[in-house]
Order: structure tokens, then C-alpha cells, then sequence
């Protein structure tokens, strides 16, 4: 059974920065990808980025710019999500999915596309 170990999260002040770890276990073969959403309260869960596993293959919402980088750690078998100039609006539980095959370009933001979820990690940011 796959399964998605989150850490990372926290309270930050305003300007600052957090990176969030997510690590795949249980994958039976090198080829998955994995994605980070977000969801403030009251608000849709929306998706950030997506990587390949073996990270060629990347993509990002337009929101992000430049302020969130997705990378992957092949020796720690851990997917980072890098988030800078932290903002209020950026307070959110954080989540990390992943699917067999390839992140699909129009379709990665999609929840349904996505077929195991970790638990979520809160980032709170202060004014």
C-alpha cells in the first residue's frame, strides 16, 4: 500500500520561508508522480505543482511564480516543495498526492487524478 509521510509545516512570520517534505512509500516501480495542493479555509483545494519521479517532468500553476519550486531527492526518496516570500494568503493545510504514471499537463490539477493523499501539514503565516 502506498503511503505519503508529510513534514515541514508550521508558523512562519511574513517574508519568510518553509520547505515541505513529502515521502512516497510502498510504490512497487520508479514510475509515479507526485503533486502538492493547498487548501485555505473555506476555499477548493487547489493544486501547486507536479514532478515525475524522476523529475524531468514538472509543472505549476500560474499563481506560483517563482515563489514555490518543486524538487525531488532521489537518494532520500523525498519530493520538497520550497515556498519563499511567505504571505498571510499562503495560510493553508498542505498536502502531497501521488499517482502511477506521469503528471498529465492539462489534467494534474484535477484531485480525482491524484490516487493517494498524505494527512495534510498546516502552514500558518503571521502578519
Amino acid at each position: 500500500e502506498v503511503q505519503l509521510v508529510e513534514s515541514g509545516g508550521g508558523l512562519v512570520q511574513a517574508g519568510g520561508s518553509l520547505r515541505l517534505s513529502c515521502a512516497p512509500f510502498g510504490f512497487t516501480n520508479d514510475n509515479y508522480a507526485i503533486a502538492w495542493f493547498r487548501q485555505a479555509p473555506g476555499e477548493e483545494r487547489e493544486g501547486i505543482s507536479c514532478i515525475s519521479s524522476n523529475g524531468r517532468l514538472t509543472y505549476s500553476a500560474d499563481f506560483v511564480k517563482g515563489r514555490f519550486t518543486i524538487s525531488t531527492d532521489k537518494v532520500n526518496n523525498t519530493v520538497y516543495l520550497q515556498i519563499n516570500s511567505l504571505t498571510p494568503e499562503d495560510t493553508a493545510v498542505y498536502y502531497c498526492a501521488a499517482r502511477v504514471g506521469p503528471p498529465i499537463l492539462k489534467l494534474w490539477k484535477l484531485r480525482t487524478l491524484w490516487d493517494y493523499w498524505g494527512q495534510g501539514t498546516q502552514v500558518t503565516i503571521s502578519s
